[in-house]
């Protein structure tokens, strides 16, 4: 009976078990309004969080003869990998949704989401250096990880620790403290705008839609339309933005990585929409789908490590300092934008999730604004913001 016991448990305890059990509570809390403030899917976030600090402390039990074990090297890789493919499917859906319209509607304003993405990074990484000057135990490894954490950038955080001599380990610790906040904190602030500012959201979305509209012609020839669900444009370009992300930067040894790499690639096959007579348009359902996938996936394969980390290496300075580094780039960046460069509340949220690199933030907007049309900022924001956060991470550790 027991060793029936075990082997029901340890098939139950199986990481597909645990992702899916993870998405329906997730869902469940996400769910949960108050005053018309929700977690959405952040609430994913928050249950694989609660279940990383449960494993810490319960890594493995045993059931009679057999060893169950909830967390090893072997299932930090698995959640690694699911997170892995949770970003490419966000990102790249994210780069296919706006990539019709991206190139066609670059303008001054899309200079103006380019700086915001520079400037956000950069108050962020001065935040930084100010609070490792102000306290001498702040390490700049430590400083580094908060930093990531708090932009939630996995290609920032493994940035810092390839730098020749690093304590790996402090940056690993901060990230894992700081990123709680650095999705939340975000989630939060794109809600929470519109209704300090008392916004009509359904007017709003009326002239952003308008005013973002674009005619995009439909192709002269008929193309070829492997299947019907739009498959094949999406699993190519996924593959295509692998291949950029991979390319490095000599010298710098910079790369965008799977997430910059994703981005890029799915913005150019959404430009185009076909390979030679091969049609590569995508149907609007397919793409949500897959970028709700995407970041449900991402979510809780980030968070989960994320929640082992957070209990064995939290400190409230070092969650403070966190917190800080996430505001002050956050809410320098939406005044910047509003009273600066003049961005409607839309445009202005929506380069705000790109210049934090906020995954999580972005599908938490699109459902506050009603329209997936925000991605378009986000799309704009997001790739210099992305090269600068690698940047700041590393002079952060090579120069404090």
């Amino acid at each position: 009976m027991i060793s029936y016991l075990a082997g029901v448990c340890s098939s139950a305890l199986s990481i597909i078990f645990i992702i899916f059990i993870i998405g329906a509570l997730g869902f469940m809390l996400g769910g949960i309004s108050v005053k018309g403030i929700s977690l959405g899917t952040a609430g994913v976030l928050i249950v694989a969080l609660a279940y990383g600090v449960l494993i810490h402390y319960v890594p493995q039990f045993s059931i009679g003869k057999t060893e169950i074990t909830l967390w090893s090297a072997v299932e930090k890789s698995r959640f690694s990998l699911v997170s892995n493919i949770g970003t490419a499917l966000f990102v790249t859906a994210v780069g296919l949704i706006a990539g019709p319209k991206f190139f066609r509607t670059f303008n001054r304003k899309s200079l103006a989401y380019l700086l915001l993405g520079v400037i956000i990074i950069a108050l962020g990484g001065i935040t930084a250096v100010i609070c490792v000057k102000c306290d001498k135990s702040l390490s700049s490894e430590m400083a580094a990880g908060l930093l990531t954490g708090g932009l939630t950038s996995t290609p920032g955080f493994s940035a810092a620790k390839e730098v020749p001599g690093v304590d790996q380990d402090a940056i690993s610790a901060g990230y894992g403290i700081a990123y709680l906040y650095g999705v939340l904190g975000v989630v939060l602030f794109v809600q929470l705008v519109p209704k300090i500012l008392r916004i009509d959201i359904a007017k709003e979305r009326e002239h952003f839609v308008a005013a973002n509209s674009v005619i995009i012609p439909e192709p002269a020839q008929k193309l070829i339309q492997l299947e019907e669900f739009g498959f094949f444009p999406f699993f190519l370009a996924v593959a295509f933005g692998c291949i950029i992300g991979a390319v490095k930067i000599p010298r710098l040894n910079f790369s965008l990585g799977n997430s910059g790499g994703t981005l890029v690639a799915g913005l150019i096959v959404g430009h185009f929409g076909r390979v030679g007579k091969l049609d590569c348009r995508i149907s609007k359902q397919t793409l949500n789908f897959m970028r709700e996938l995407g970041l449900v996936l991402f979510l809780i394969g980030a968070g989960v490590p994320g929640g082992v980390n957070f209990v064995s290496n939290v400190k409230i300075s070092y969650f403070i300092y966190g917190a800080i580094m996430t505001t002050v780039p956050m809410v320098a960046g939406y005044l910047i934008a509003r009273y600066i460069f003049k961005l409607s509340i839309f445009n202005n949220l929506g380069s705000i999730t790109g210049g934090m690199t906020s995954t999580p933030a972005l599908g938490t907007l699109i459902a506050t604004a009603g329209t997936d049309e925000v991605s378009s900022a986000y799309a704009a924001t997001y790739p210099l913001a992305l090269v600068s956060v690698v940047l700041v991470s590393k002079i952060l550790v090579m120069l404090f």
